[in-house]
């Protein structure tokens, strides 16, 4: 169901972007970036956090890392990650096949500035084995997504 939400979302915003579908799984960051031979950094991971009372959506590069004070700056309040099932509750998606598309609820979404070194990222689709290749410009402006500085430098 998951999978059909995202293509349908492409299908309706986005024609032109083709769903990536493999027979292994792409659920991490390793994983995906082996399987579509690109490096960890063109990973588009989706984190689901909390946020006071309202779950939001950050996007960031594959091997960068969340920085909590930068967070709650930016965010004007701690976060805390989603469980398993409220991922799935909230997104409609798999863990490992989160992304901004075709969401079970309306969530905000965030984009962190580090994927804006990247013409093409790899987010994933909806599924631990399906992803897409975009712009990350176009999925900023698909999803609707504000642009925040939240993540270390990667080492």
């Amino acid at each position: 169901m998951s999978l059909e939400s995202v293509r349908q979302f492409f299908a309706e915003r986005a024609p032109e972007i083709d769903i990536i579908e493999l027979a292994e799984s792409t659920a991490t960051v390793a994983l995906a970036a082996r399987a579509h031979h690109v490096t960890p950094g063109q990973i588009a991971k989706t984190l689901s956090l909390k946020v006071k009372d309202r779950v939001i959506l950050i996007v960031t590069r594959g091997d960068a890392r969340l920085d909590n004070r930068k967070l709650k700056q930016a965010l004007g309040a701690k976060a805390r990650m989603l469980s398993t099932d409220e991922v799935v509750n909230w997104t409609g998606h798999p863990v490992g096949g989160v992304c901004p598309f075709g969401l079970e609820n309306p969530l905000q979404v965030y984009c962190d500035v580090s994927l804006q070194g990247f013409t093409e990222v790899l987010p994933a689709a909806g599924a631990i084995y399906s992803a897409v290749r975009i712009s990350p410009q176009q999925m900023a402006e698909l999803t609707e997504a504000k642009w925040i500085d939240v993540c270390q430098p990667p080492q």
